[in-house]
C-alpha cells in the first residue's frame, strides 16, 4: 500500500515534519481552528472526499505561505512553476508571496486596505480577528487536474482594523478559485475570484482607509 504523500496528510502533519528553523516566528499554532471552527463552519465533508482533500491542501498552502520563510520548503506546490492571481490580474510567483506576503498579494488594489510589511499585514488581520479567521470549501465543481471550487472565509470582527473599531459581528466573504494541480495533487497555478472591497468595506463601515 502506497503511503499518503506528506502534503496530503494535513496541515498538522506538515508542521510536525518541518524543521523548526523553517518557520518565521516559531511553530504556528492552529488550536483555534480545531476548537472554534467546527462549530462555525457551514459544510461537513466526508473524510477522503474531494472537498475534504481540496480543503486540506489549501490549509497546508495557507500555513506555508504565512509561516515558512523559504518557498523551497513549501510542499503544497511545485514551487518553481507556481503562480497565482486575483480577478484576472497580474501573476505572482511563490517568491513574490514570500517577499510581499499573501494578504498583500491576494487583497490586491483596494481603497479599504493599505499594503503593509510581511509581518504587518498579518498583524492587521490577526488584530481584527483575534478569535480566528477561518476558511472552508463549500463545493467542488470540477475534479483534478483543474479543480474549481467555491469557498467561504469568515471571522468575528472583535479587534481594531486600521483604526476602525470592532462591532463583534461575523464578517464573511465568498469566492471561487480555479487550481491547476499535477498528478501528485501539488499546486501549479491558482486563480481567485472574489470582491475584496465587499469584505473590507464591512470592516470600515464603507469608509475608505486613508493611504499615507
Amino acid at each position: 500500500m502506497t503511503e499518503t504523500p506528506l502534503w496530503l496528510q494535513g496541515r498538522d502533519a506538515v508542521i510536525e515534519a518541518a524543521d523548526p528553523t523553517e518557520f518565521r516566528h516559531g511553530t504556528p499554532d492552529y488550536h483555534l481552528s480545531a476548537v472554534v471552527m467546527p462549530g462555525q463552519r457551514t459544510t461537513q465533508h466526508a473524510p477522503g472526499s474531494l472537498e475534504a482533500i481540496v480543503e486540506s491542501i489549501v490549509q497546508v498552502f495557507e500555513m506555508e505561505v504565512s509561516h515558512k520563510k523559504d518557498p523551497a520548503t513549501w510542499v503544497s506546490m511545485v514551487t518553481e512553476h507556481f503562480r497565482t492571481n486575483v480577478n484576472g490580474g497580474g501573476w505572482a510567483s511563490a517568491q513574490d508571496i514570500a517577499d510581499q506576503g499573501s494578504y498583500n498579494v491576494l487583497v490586491g488594489d483596494s481603497v479599504f486596505y493599505k499594503p503593509e510589511s510581511f509581518d504587518g499585514q498579518h498583524d492587521v488581520f490577526h488584530g481584527a480577528f483575534p478569535n480566528g479567521f477561518y476558511w472552508e470549501v463549500l463545493e467542488v465543481l470540477s475534479p483534478p487536474p483543474v479543480v474549481t471550487f467555491k469557498w467561504r472565509h469568515w471571522g468575528s470582527f472583535d479587534g481594531e482594523y486600521h483604526g476602525f473599531q470592532p462591532n463583534g459581528k461575523t464578517i464573511e466573504m465568498f469566492g471561487m478559485s480555479v487550481a491547476k494541480v499535477n498528478d501528485d495533487l501539488k499546486l501549479l497555478e491558482v486563480e481567485h475570484y472574489y470582491d475584496p472591497n465587499a469584505f473590507l468595506g464591512k470592516l470600515t463601515g464603507g469608509c475608505p482607509v486613508a493611504h499615507n
